[in-house]
């Protein structure tokens, strides 16, 4: 077994003001286009765009709300992910968290970037101790 896995990343320029970090990946052997966001605590999914890569998917409501930058309490749920990639690193039998991100889905229209299917957090990111390489534009994941 490998020490780990550089998977390429693309940096999003976000109008000139920074940039945003989008890795590609699979949600049940479909392509996928994941966000890093090292500030989020857990990985989320938009409930329309992951019941396109799920089928009979079920949502669990999860108790309490949910809070964001910039968004006030949100109301999320749970389902389960049988099998998503990042690069070649596969995470299997993944509780993933459903929150809405019409906001992102509609700025990233508005300046005509990719469609993002998820949002890596820090759940993922700390268990597979992830480092992010800016210079070489890739991103270590240990399996």
């Amino acid at each position: 077994m490998r020490r780990y896995i550089e998977v390429p990343l693309q940096l999003l320029d976000i109008e000139g003001e920074g940039f945003h970090i989008m890795v590609k990946g699979t949600i049940h052997g479909k392509e996928a286009n994941f966000l890093i966001d090292t500030g989020a605590s857990r990985s989320v999914f938009d409930p329309k765009t992951i019941s396109s890569f799920i089928d009979d998917i079920r949502f669990e409501k999860k108790e309490g709300m949910t809070a964001g930058v910039g968004s006030s309490d949100l109301e999320s749920s749970t389902f389960q992910i049988d099998v998503f990639s990042l690069g070649e690193m596969e995470i299997r039998d993944y509780e993933g968290v459903a929150l809405d991100l019409e906001n992102i889905h509609e700025m990233y229209g508005n300046l005509g970037l990719p469609h993002i299917d998820g949002i890596i957090g820090g759940d993922i990111l700390k268990r597979h101790k992830a480092v992010v390489n800016y210079r070489s534009k890739k991103i270590r994941l240990t399996p």
